[in-house]
């Protein structure tokens, strides 16, 4: 199958919104009410880079099948290493500029718990789910294959069961869920009918991307739409029952879940939009590639940029530049030198465990 061009407008739109996500969060003042409507909706990322996850790793599997052991030392050296490295120079970083007093082995049993559960930073969970993926392929790969013929009812009932979980989550029927709950967002199942529609998606790619060719106009209300029912249900949650701004748009609860479909299939319309009209060799044509490629190392480091701006050098950022200004030019900072730093690492012998991206000097 030839190559989807398609995918790398999904995948840079994605990590965009992630960064988008991240600097919105840290920067928004605490009554700013359009900016928390904002970043109620770019919550769908975690939801959409799951589905294009699996369906990248689906396409490959299901067209050009390689045995496991070959498949998994791939997989996890591209993402295991760079995740142990980060999740380690992460936490490394906060134990420093906090001034943490603890014996070396009380802070190896932590980063170890850490890497462990995916929080020795609040981005790296993603890699940690990513890995679970990983060591289903092959139960995804045999469920897609048995189910075939029926696969818009696999759908359906996978759907509706995200949405009782998601709704658990959020408005929590049965009381304090525990650590269960505290560790939501870090289990594959948060993340299920996602993981399984990419996975769909892949074994009927050609004809998934010919029927959104065929209806761009219409995906492009489905997106209206979905962006006035998720904005609708914010402002419900906040004015009606009383929600903090935050937790009226937080990202696992039901709605999010249908404005992640939503986007998601305004993305991919997007993506075939550029790769009817993309020119081999053009200038910008080897831009998207490019950053597509830098894609990952661009979301590893972003926020250590972040966190720099905004909190190294007393706070000189934040102080300096006024409400809602502080968001777009800590963005803007954010892309750009993430993109710098991540094309820097690419380029060096460190690609593999910084950029997760073998170096080819």
């Amino acid at each position: 199958m030839r190559r989807l061009y398609e995918v790398d407008v999904v995948r840079i739109l994605t990590f965009a919104c992630v960064i988008g996500v991240h600097v919105t969060s840290h920067t928004v003042a605490s009554d700013n009410v359009p900016l928390y409507g904002l970043l109620g909706l770019l919550h769908f990322t975690r939801l959409v880079f799951f589905s294009l996850t699996t369906f990248v790793l689906l396409l490959g599997q299901l067209n050009r099948p390689r045995p496991m052991r070959q498949f998994w030392p791939k997989r996890f050296l591209l993402v295991g290493v760079p995740y142990v490295v980060w999740s380690v120079i992460y936490y490394a970083a906060s134990n420093l500029h906090s001034g943490s007093q603890k014996e070396p082995v009380q802070w190896l049993v932590d980063l170890l718990y850490r890497i462990v559960t995916g929080s020795a930073w609040y981005h790296l969970y993603f890699l940690l789910v990513t890995m679970q993926v990983y060591l289903l392929v092959p139960l995804i790969v045999w469920f897609v294959r048995k189910t075939r013929g029926h696969h818009a009812l696999v759908l359906a009932v996978f759907f509706v069961l995200q949405l009782a979980v998601t709704a658990v989550y959020f408005y929590e029927p049965f009381g304090d869920l525990g650590w269960y709950g505290d560790a939501e967002k870090q289990f594959f199942w948060s993340y299920s009918f996602f993981i399984i529609a990419g996975a769909i998606g892949a074994d009927h790619a050609r004809g998934l991307l010919d029927a959104v060719r065929r209806r761009r106009g219409t995906i492009g209300l489905i997106v209206a739409g979905g962006a006035v029912l998720a904005l609708g249900v914010f402002a419900v949650q906040r004015w009606v029952l009383g929600y903090p701004l935050y937790q009226a748009g937080s990202p696992l609860q039901p709605v999010i879940m249908v404005w992640a479909v939503c986007v998601g299939l305004g993305f991919l319309a997007l993506g075939s939009w550029w790769a009817d009209r993309r020119v081999p060799d053009s200038r910008f044509s080897r831009a998207v590639d490019r950053v597509s490629d830098r894609s990952f190392g661009i979301f590893l480091v972003h926020p250590m940029i972040l966190w720099v701006l905004l909190w190294i050098g007393d706070d000189w950022v934040p102080d300096h530049v006024i409400d809602p200004w502080l968001t777009l030019v800590a963005y803007v900072t954010v892309i750009v030198l993430s993109y710098v730093v991540a094309d820097l690492a690419r380029r060096s012998p460190l690609s593999l465990p910084l950029a997760g991206r073998r170096w080819r000097s």
